[in-house]
Parts: C-alpha cells; structure tokens; sequence
C-alpha cells in the first residue's frame, strides 16, 4: 500500500497544493512554454514532446569577457574555456584554509544542536545553507556565481546544498538531470567543494569527460515514464544498470577528483558521473555540493514528476 501511494502523482499534487509560495513561479513559465499546467501539477519531459525551444549553451564568450573571469588562475581559466567541450571545469585552490575550516565548523555546530540531520542511509546533510550564514556565504561567492550565469547563460539560481561528513555518496555513475531536470535541457549546473583533501582512498568523485553531449537518459529511456495518474514502476536500480549498459555503448574515459582543500569541481547537468567507494574508513571525507538551476528555465524532478520547491 505505502509504494502504492508513493507512485500515486495525487499525493504529490497534495502536498505541492500547500507550496504555492514555493511553486507559483512556474506558472509564468508554464505559460511562457505553452503549457496548461497549475503550479501544483505533475509535470515530466513527457510534457514538452513536441516543443523546440532548444537546449541550453554555456556561453564561453560571454565568460571570457566578464572581468571576475581575471580573478581565477590561468588553470582555472583554461579548465572553463574548455567547459562546453568537457562538460566539468576545475577550479584549484579557490577557497582558503580558514574559510573551509569556518564552514566545517559551522556543519559541526548545526549537528551538535541537532538543527540538521543526516539522510539519505545517512550520508548526507540537506539545505544547510538554510541554517548558517557561513555555509550560504561560501554557496554565494561572487565570482563563482558570475561563472556560472554564464555556464548556464542565465541567471544561475542556488536550489539546494549537500553537505558529506564521515562519508561521500558513493553513488553510481548517473546524471543529475533524472533527479534535477529544466527544460530547456541544460539549465542546471552542480558544483563540488572539497572540505578537505579528497585522496583516492576516501572516496573521490568520478566523472567521464565529454559524456555531458549525450543524449540526455530520462524517464523514457528505461520505460518509466508511467501513466496520468500514476508514477513509472521501475526501481532506481534499473536505471543504474541502464546507465551502465550505455556505458558499454560508448568510447569515454573515467577520471577520478583527487582534490586539496578548496578546490572546486563544476559539472554540466548532463555530465555523468558518480562517487567511489570510500576504502579508509578511517578518514573523514567533508565535501559540499551545490546545485543552480538557470532562473527562466521550468525546474522540476523527472524521477518523480514534480516541479522542484524553490527557496529564492
């Protein structure tokens, strides 16, 4: 019965009914689209079969010429020039000691007071940036975000932190557009800080260089697209292994994220990637994630066929 009723799309709408706060935004972008949507609808790439708007572009031109782009070492440079052919820009060395230490600090203090928890098989701590100050500084360094409302050519909007203290995700290889999903395709971008050194060992981040180009895997391409009432029936797992098998389709190489302390790792939604096994369990491995989403682009979870909850 519980499964039942978490593929119904009704409880969904329920609960975005009480959210209008958090969702009426939509509306005017539905309408911009052509879409006859409420703001507490489903909603899934289902619904834009037929529309042409395109997919969304870095604008490297527009990155390049942007003063704050001076600011980053020529590395840094060189690694987001080339961010529309790989699909990940590296950014060394971008936060210091003290302002790491600050936001480890802070983490540790939200999970002494019991203001956060860990979720997730306790992996991960959500929306810190809503609980400190120090946390939602380092998710709104300025030159950092110029970068990306160019990566995403838009305005590049914070939706969500994830914050990993004893352990990283040690996820699978995916793509974050089955989770966090805009049309136009492209309007989202995910950023990684290291919170201290990141080794092989404790479970580095991994990534396939150019994998951002292709075709973007959704509900449809392992039959879960479901019905209009109810959610598909396939497991995450089944979508594991249909990454997996396309994997096997094609010619990429895998790089690990061996990181220092305040380096950052910038992704394109479509980039697949993934997290390693953490092998020292002696080690900590304190990382951040940030997820943008572009401004005027609809933003939603394909997975669940609901628009995303935004905290502007």
């Amino acid at each position: 019965m519980i499964e039942f009723i978490k593929r119904l799309k009704l409880s969904y709408q329920v609960y975005n009914f009480f959210k209008k706060k958090d969702l009426q935004h939509n509306e005017k972008l539905y309408k911009k689209y052509g879409l006859n949507k409420k703001y507490y609808s489903s909603i899934s790439s289902k619904d834009f079969e037929g529309l042409s708007n395109g997919n969304i572009e870095p604008n490297i031109e527009r990155l390049k010429a942007d003063p704050a782009f001076q600011q980053f070492s020529q590395a840094s440079q060189q690694s987001l020039k080339q961010f529309n052919e790989l699909g990940y820009a590296v950014i060394k060395d971008h936060f210091s000691v003290a302002q790491v230490d600050a936001v480890n600090n802070a983490i540790d203090e939200l999970i002494e007071s019991q203001q956060v928890k860990f979720r997730y098989n306790n992996k991960k701590i959500m929306f810190a940036i809503h609980k400190s100050e120090v946390v939602r500084k380092m998710a709104y360094d300025v030159p950092l975000q110029k970068m990306l409302h160019h990566l995403v050519d838009g305005e590049a909007v914070l939706f969500q932190s994830i914050n990993f203290v004893h352990e990283g995700s040690e996820q699978k290889t995916h793509s974050d557009t089955l989770h966090m999903t805009t049309y136009p395709l492209g309007g989202l971008i995910g950023v990684w800080i290291a919170l201290e050194d990141i080794e092989e060992d404790n479970g580095p981040v991994h990534y396939y260089p150019g994998s951002h180009k292709l075709p973007y895997f959704l509900n449809s391409a392992f039959d879960n697209e479901g019905s209009s009432l109810m959610l598909g029936e396939k497991k995450y797992a089944d979508y594991e292994a249909m990454i997996e098998s396309k994997l096997n389709n094609y010619s990429l190489e895998k790089k690990l994220f061996t990181a220092k302390k305040g380096d950052i790792l910038i992704w394109h939604a479509n980039l697949l990637h993934g997290g390693e096994a953490h092998l020292n369990k002696l080690k900590t491995r304190k990382s951040m994630v940030l997820h943008f989403f572009e401004r005027d682009s609809i933003c939603y979870h394909e997975v669940t066929q609901r628009p995303a909850i935004m905290k502007y």
